[in-house]
């Protein structure tokens, strides 16, 4: 007597499970692909940290600030702003020399003014415009070198929101990079070369710094952790007026929009060291920086 081979039935239940497991753990090709996109995200958001990477942005920065002082009574006033700042890295020779261009035009929503006892005023408009120009050298891999001159234009367009002078100063990136991490330091300083034709003895000549300290760590799936806020110092302001020192935390991450890899960064400063009389206290900053195509290819100088 031959014996019939036994056969197991599938049911629908075993069907539906097979596939939806099938769609939620991917194939290891899939996989594969997915670890590969997240590394290359990760190399995008590494580089937009480093002030001379070598990717073109358009950096936005979203501000919500607050300030307190001696001349305010009552609480903390909150002023809001934009920054908005193309990351523009132009081959200047060969394959290594290059020099960055940086252009940042303030927006000011709401900027709070003290005037009098218990009273703020609030400003809007354009602030001063900046342009460092720095070139970097080849140094090797892992060094973040870059020097120039950087320049205030008096673009604003309401006298509280600027100088109303013509500034010119030296600029300069220092700083170091590994696959892990990234830090340095950005110091600018400006001084007064000449006024806007409306503007002569109105407001003291300019002799100011600011000084931007940046470090981050790679982290998996293109995030990152670490800090990037900006010191300023103005020698001209009375004792107690001149410093404003923050600290504080950053986290990134860099996804995709279609083709196009888009870093967000979302940061919260408090400032240890403040204006007595009135200034910033502490700060929220949005930041959202779309890589765009590089617009030259050649280097400027020539070179291989």
């Amino acid at each position: 007597m031959t014996r019939r081979a036994r056969t197991t039935r599938i049911g629908w239940p075993q069907l539906l499970l097979s596939g939806l497991l099938a769609g939620l753990l991917p194939t290891p090709a899939l996989a594969q692909a997915d670890d590969d996109s997240h590394k290359d995200l990760g190399e995008v958001g590494a580089k937009l940290s480093n002030p001379l990477g070598p990717i073109w942005a358009l950096f936005t920065e979203f501000d919500v600030t607050f300030f307190d002082g001696n001349a305010n009574q009552g609480d903390d006033e909150v002023g809001s702003a934009m920054l908005f700042q193309p990351i523009l890295p132009l081959p200047l020779h060969g394959d290594d020399w290059k020099i960055l261009a940086r252009p940042t035009i303030p927006i000011v929503w709401s900027q709070p003014r003290p005037d009098g006892f218990d009273k703020t005023n609030r400003d809007t408009g354009i602030g001063d415009s900046l342009l460092p120009l720095l070139v970097s050298p080849p140094l090797g891999a892992n060094w973040i070198v870059g020097a120039g001159p950087t320049f205030t234009f008096p673009t604003s367009t309401n006298d509280a929101l600027g100088r109303q002078q013509w500034q010119i100063g030296p600029a300069g990136v220092f700083g170091y990079k590994t696959p892990d991490y990234v830090m340095g330091v950005f110091p600018q300083y400006f001084f007064k070369v000449g006024s806007r034709g409306d503007k002569n003895n109105e407001v003291k000549d300019a002799s100011n710094m600011s000084l931007l300290y940046f470090g981050f760590i790679n982290l998996p799936n293109a995030w990152q952790v670490g800090t990037n806020p900006t010191i300023t110092y103005d020698h001209q302001a009375e004792s107690g007026n001149r410093w404003n020192v923050p600290i504080g935390i950053t986290v990134a991450k860099t996804t995709r929009f279609g083709k196009m890899p888009v870093k967000f960064q979302l940061g919260a400063e408090y400032s240890v060291v403040s204006q007595d009389d009135f200034g910033k206290v502490a700060l929220f900053k949005l930041n959202i920086i779309p890589v765009i195509p590089s617009l030259l290819k050649s280097p400027i100088l020539g070179g291989s």
